[in-house]
């Protein structure tokens, strides 16, 4: 990369969204391209989101050390070790039964719960539904790799797909007045 990406250090330090949005604006792709080789593991929209608001956060600490693009460094560095950590957690959890007393459902479903989660759903663009309802159909059976070839779509935009409609699912049931409970 020829153009360093530092000149937008000190406004980003002093707050200036703006200045954060073109510092973004550059860093995406590089930042994208670094996470390649995690793309098949992880939603890397979230790893990427999830980087870029810690960069936000530490910026008025980050110091120039004459290399340049030293923000940029920052943001990669930090999106690496949070797709490091994801994987690592990912690979330490084991999936666990649910006690046979428990069931997967105490009592009935709620009916208009249930009626609100089919509207939201049916209101999402196509093909994030299309991934979420893949995904929720395998409930669990199917690798999203497989669900992804199932879908016609790289594993990454499979997975950017369920985030989008995650998130959209949730914006649509907290308007019906449904509270997740920090679920999503």
């Amino acid at each position: 990369m020829s153009q360093d990406l530092d000149v937008h250090l000190s406004a980003i330090a002093s707050g200036s969204a703006e200045a954060f949005a073109d510092f973004l604006s550059v860093a995406e792709w590089p930042l994208r391209q670094s996470l390649r080789s995690f793309a098949t593991k992880l939603d890397l929209e979230a790893v990427v989101q999830e980087a870029s608001l810690r960069l936000w956060q530490v910026a008025p600490t980050v110091e120039l050390d004459g290399r340049g693009n030293s923000l940029l460094r920052m943001l990669l560095r930090i999106a690496r070790n949070l797709a490091l950590d994801e994987v690592r957690r990912r690979h330490r959890e084991e999936p666990t039964a649910l006690p046979e007393a428990v069931g997967p459902f105490p009592s009935p479903p709620d009916p208009p719960l249930r009626r609100a989660i089919v509207d939201c759903i049916e209101e999402l663009p196509e093909k994030p539904r299309e991934a979420l309802n893949a995904r929720l159909k395998s409930d669990g059976a199917e690798s999203d790799a497989a669900l992804s070839l199932a879908c016609n779509m790289r594993p990454n935009t499979f997975l950017q797909n369920v985030t989008r409609a995650r998130r959209q699912l949730a914006d649509c049931l907290e308007g019906k007045g449904v509270e997740l409970l920090g679920y999503v």
